[in-house]
Parts: structure tokens; sequence; C-alpha cells
């Protein structure tokens, strides 16, 4: 058991540091001549550079070229990549320097290197035995100078994708804009002005005449697709499930997506930037949807269109005369649920309904607008017997699938039980504001000729108060 353990331990030791030597930091050698290179390398072992930091500063020396390279080792078929990015230093004077540990982050991995001392010492005498790191450079140097970027045929395009080509007044169809790229072109294409141009985008898709359902698309995230058995990546631009109001065509312009394309160098790998920036324009062509107007019918101008269904629910399906039940009447299905008005009851003697509750419920997924919408409808028994819902409520529709309307009718009964009380139905009326004041008025009794009781003596006081009048005039005047 002792054993096996300590051979588990030696195992995980021999492996740990193999694990911690993908990414590491070399030092070039610490003693050279003035005309040579002191060095600072980043080593990857099997993986792509990503990202890495900025090289440190060393006092008494100036960053000068910057090169990477890379190498192929295959042993027992098995293959290691190794990639080294070199930053030279040239020194100033001779003398001795000190690099300061320092750390950088490559790959999201912080490397750290305790640093060194340098000597730099007077100029090398043998010019035929040159720095292997200046001739690396110098023809790093020669390359960067003669290197040529190429404008790689791309496999990506723009397209704008609609559910149908011909619908009905009122029924929906789903439009979608999505930006293709095959997966081995990731590295050529990029966007640009991203925001700007979809805000563009988006104005020439609006309709005049529809009533727009928009899915929401916080972020443009690529989804995994096939083409021919080809995979690549699919954005999703913009989403929405249209509805015509009439029937004027539904007409979209050619659309246009400006990215970034990539120039590629025909030496990849030797320099820090093997790609050429420049710009390339995608385009969607012009989409138009046939609109039909719907079959006559007396309705035609308001029934609502879709695929729906009849969902019910009665809270007592027994009740005793003045009691109240709830009746719920639920349209399920695909459609614009949000135009969907509340059906109204027919009055049927003996049986009271009231205004309805409402509650809604929409499902936008996969292009396409499902749910349910509840109306539930308070009712009063007034009277007893058996009472059919269908000949209070009928719902009627058109329905695109099949081409005709079509109504939804309740299959519940209602028993009501007991006695009518005729004096119960008077009283639990409401008889309007006139009766619901009566208990705050005063009550004491007034004579129907009240107001001509008081015509007569207003008229004797005003016929006193002339006669007063008159006799004051005359007696002035003959003073």
């Amino acid at each position: 058991m002792r054993f096996l353990f300590l051979l588990a331990f030696f195992m995980l030791a021999s492996v740990a540091p193999a694990t911690a030597q993908q990414v590491r930091i070399e030092l070039g050698q610490s003693r050279l001549p003035i005309n040579q290179y002191f060095t600072i390398s980043a080593r990857l072992q099997d993986q792509e550079l990503k990202d890495i930091s900025a090289f440190p500063d060393i006092e008494g020396f100036k960053k000068s070229t910057k090169f990477s390279s890379t190498k192929t080792i295959i042993v027992g078929g098995k293959t290691t990549v190794i990639l080294t990015v070199t930053q030279n230093y040239a020194a100033f004077e001779e003398g001795e320097f000190e690099l300061k540990p320092f750390a950088m982050k490559v790959n999201g991995q912080v490397v750290q290197s305790k640093g060194t001392t340098i000597q730099v010492l007077p100029m090398a005498t043998n010019p035929q035995s040159p720095d292997p790191t200046i001739a690396e450079a110098e023809a790093e140097e020669e390359i960067e100078a003669e290197q040529e970027f190429v404008d790689m045929e791309d496999n990506a395009f723009l397209t704008l994708y609609t559910s149908k080509k011909e619908v009905f007044v009122g029924e929906g169809v789903g439009v979608v804009l999505y930006f293709y790229l095959a997966n081995e072109d990731q590295r050529l294409l990029d966007f640009y002005d991203f925001a700007n141009q979809l805000t563009s985008i988006l104005k020439q898709l609006k309709q005049p005449n529809v009533w727009e359902e928009t899915f929401e698309i916080g972020e443009i995230t690529p989804e995994q697709v096939s083409i021919s058995d080809k995979p690549f990546l699919r954005f999703k631009l913009y989403e929405a499930v249209l509805y015509p109001l009439n029937k004027e065509p539904l007409v979209f312009p050619p659309l246009s997506l400006r990215m970034i394309k990539y120039k590629v160098a025909k030496n990849p790998g030797l320099l820090a930037e093997d790609r050429l920036e420049g710009y390339k324009t995608f385009r969607a062509r012009e989409r138009s949807i046939v609109v039909k107007e719907l079959p006559p019918h007396p309705l035609r101008d308001v029934v609502p269109v879709g695929a729906y269904s009849l969902n019910e629910e009665v809270n007592k399906s027994n009740v005793s005369v003045n009691k109240s039940i709830k009746y719920q009447f639920e349209i399920v299905g695909e459609g614009n649920l949000a135009a969907i008005m509340a059906p109204e009851p027919v009055p049927v003697p003996g049986l009271e309904f009231y205004p309805s509750d409402l509650s809604q419920n929409i499902t936008r997924r996969d292009g396409r607008i499902t749910g349910a919408k509840t109306f539930i409808y308070p009712a009063i028994a007034r009277q007893p017997g058996y009472y059919s819902l269908s000949d209070a409520f009928d719902w009627v529709f058109f329905n695109p699938e099949t081409a005709v309307y079509d109504t939804l009718r309740p299959e519940l009964v209602v028993r009501v039980t007991g006695e009518s009380d005729r004096d119960d139905l008077i009283l639990s009326r409401n008889l309007g504001t006139f009766y619901n004041i009566i208990k705050n008025e005063e009550n004491t009794l007034v004579s129907l000729h009240y107001v001509d009781e008081i015509k007569r003596y207003t008229n004797i006081v005003l016929l006193v108060l002339l006669v007063v009048s008159a006799f004051v005039f005359l007696r002035t005047k003959h003073k």
C-alpha cells in the first residue's frame, strides 16, 4: 500500500511540471556584447496565441524588433508544436544592468519571471560568428519588408428568410434575417459598426400595414448549423412574426451589411500581425409576400385569424338560485392573440353574466407565436333549470390552415336548483343612483304647494316696497 502511494506521488510530481510548462518565460544569455540583443521570450506549447501583455521595460535598454517562431516536433507519432514570441532589447552602453522580477499575462494565464542581472560587454570582434538572435531578427525584418497579403475567398452570405410566400389577411408570417459564416472562415470576417448598421436595417424591414410581434435578441451569438453537410455559424440579426392588416403585399427591399474582411499574410506565424484589415459588403436580395383576402363572411372584417381551440371550465356545475358561478372561456393556439377581444355573452333568461376578467400567456419560440387568452365571466343564477353555456357563447375565427371559418362552442351545462324568488330578484338588481341616495336624504314631508306659497308672499313684499318708494318720492317733490 505504501509503495502504491509513493508511486502515485512521483507520477503526479512528474506530470505537474509538464503541465506548468505549457506557457513559460525564457530569458536570453545574461552576458553579451553590446552589438547583440538581449531577449525575453514567451514560449507556448500546443496552443495558439490569443492574447499577450506587453513585455517589460529594462533600464539601459531600448526595445527593438519583436518576432514569433513556430517549431514542430514529432516523436513516436506524437506531435508537439512550440510557439515562441521574442522581444529584442538593444543596450545603450556597456555595464551591468538589473532586470527586476516581472510577470506577463499570456492567454489569460499569469506567468512569473525572477529576473536576472545582465552584463553588457564591449563589441564582439568576430564578425564571422554573429549572434543567432541578431541573424534571426534581421531575417525577420527582411520577411517583414517582403511580406505580402492575399485576399482569400470566403464562404459567407446574408439572407432574409420568410416562413411563407403567401398569407391571408391577419395570418402570421415569420421573418428572420440571418448571416451565415463557414467555420473555417472565422478569421477572415468580423462585424463592423454593427449597432448603427442594424438600426438602419430594421428601418428598412418595417412594414406600414402589419401588426408586428418582435422577438427579443439580447446578444448576437452564433448557432452551429449544417448546409450540404458543411458546418456553418449562423447569426440571427432580426426575428419577428408579422400579421398583415389588409391585402397590401409585404415588400422587403434589398439589404446590405458591411463586414471587416481580412487579407491573410502569405507567411503566417512569422509576424505578430499576420492579417491586413479591409471591408466587404454582403447583400440579401429583395423579397415579397402575397397577402390574400379572407373568403366572404359577415364577420370577415373583424374575425380573428389563427389555429385555435377551446378550453372551458366552471367552478360549480350545480348551484342554488341567486348564487354566483365563474365560467372560464380560454382560447388556445397560434395566432395574433393580442388582437383577440372578449366574447360578448348572449343574454340568457335566468342566468346573468357580468364583464369578464382577462389573463394572457404568450410564448415566442422557433419563429412562432403561441399561447392562451383566458376570459373569466362571473354569473348569477336567477331561475332554476339546466343552462347550456353554448346558448350564451360562441366564438367565430378563420383557420388559415384549412382556409375555412370555424366556431368555438362551449359544451358545459350548469344546473340551477331551488325556487325562484321575485323579491330577491328585484332587490339584487342595481336600480341606479337615485335609489342609492335614499337613505342619506331628509324624510320630512313637504307640501306640493310650497313653491306657490313662496311666490305669493314674495309678490306682497314687492308691492309694499313699491308703495313706500312712491310715497317718499312724492313727499320729496312737494318740499
